[in-house]
């Protein structure tokens, strides 16, 4: 079997909803649940594609505490290779308030945690050699891979002739760009979201926000707009895909779980487009439930949900 690792943040995810407003200071509102649970792109990430029948390993840093060993046994009750991702003693986990709103939206509170501990002298790059895709997820979220170390990263991740793909989050830092400009373009399949990637290229149009991607060098550029549907290029061929119409209960994850689709097609040899395609469908499916990666069950429940919704897999 073909193999993915995705490597970046871990996080605890404390989900509450819904969210209708806001306490004021020093009082309380109530909801309707609160759950905690797995969150961080390379959790999310790996767990989804893990559910769609890829063999997963995910790499790493959580804190020597209660969350963390929630984060690990999660991934280990999923069936993970957990065996790279490193405990950091005198620093707790990364967590993320997780507040979702009636319409199935959400806003964040976030701990970088451990996250920001981990770096390229973190990965063992021998390790790295008996799999397929090396995905780096959560980029901005990692304050020790930026620049330089991620550069590093990218250029011996591809130095031993591995598919690499990177997933951004939102950059409250304010930086963006600099960050990755020089590892963009040993980038094989690069993923971002909609409010990202203008941010990223100073452009409005999803079209050319993609060309701007292409100029510095990724070969494959992916675009999540959320309810609107993704885009999908290589320069030569593009493709937007509509959102499917689904009862949204939770988006929280729902771009993890179209990277996870979109990888998973890369392992199953599926060309471009149809890689967005199932990439589409499955971040769709993932709204249907609480929490990050509880919406996708498996494969076979996945084709069902695309066939219900005229999606041909």
């Amino acid at each position: 079997m073909e193999k993915l690792v995705c490597l970046g943040i871990l996080v605890g995810d404390f989900v509450t909803r819904p969210v209708t407003r806001m306490p004021e200071r020093g009082k309380l509102e109530l909801v309707d649940r609160c759950e905690l649970h797995i969150g961080g792109c390379a959790s999310n990430t790996g767990v989804v594609a893990k559910k769609l029948g890829c063999d997963v390993s995910v790499i790493g840093k959580i804190g020597e505490d209660a969350l963390g060993e929630f984060v690990l046994n999660a991934l280990k009750k999923e069936g993970i290779e957990v065996s790279k991702v490193r405990i950091e003693k005198g620093i707790t986990t990364s967590g993320t308030a997780v507040l979702v709103f009636p319409d199935g939206e959400r806003s964040f509170l976030h701990s970088f945690g451990a996250n920001s501990k981990f770096s390229v002298d973190d990965v063992d790059f021998d390790y790295l050699g008996s799999f397929s895709i090396v995905h780096v997820a959560g980029i901005f979220l990692l304050p020790g891979l930026e620049g330089e170390e991620l550069e590093t990263l990218a250029k011996k991740v591809k130095a031993i002739g591995k598919i690499l793909s990177f997933d951004t989050a939102w950059d409250s830092t304010g930086r963006w760009l600099p960050v990755i400009k020089e590892s963009i373009k040993y980038v094989d399949y690069f993923f971002t979201s909609l409010e990202e990637a203008r941010m990223l290229s100073g452009k409005d149009d999803y079209r050319e926000m993609a060309e701007f991607f292409l100029t510095l060098g990724a070969k494959n550029v992916c675009i999540k707009m959320g309810p609107e549907g993704s885009f999908v290029t290589d320069g030569k061929q593009s493709q937007f895909f509509s959102a499917l119409k689904v009862n949204a209960i939770d988006s929280t994850g729902a771009g993890d779980a179209y990277v996870a689709g979109f990888l998973t097609g890369i392992l199953k040899g599926y060309p471009l487009l149809k890689c967005g395609l199932v990439a589409n469908a499955v971040g769709a499916m993932s709204v249907t439930a609480v929490g990050a990666t509880s919406g996708v069950k498996d494969w076979e429940s996945f084709v069902a949900f695309a066939k219900e919704h005229n999606v041909k897999i």
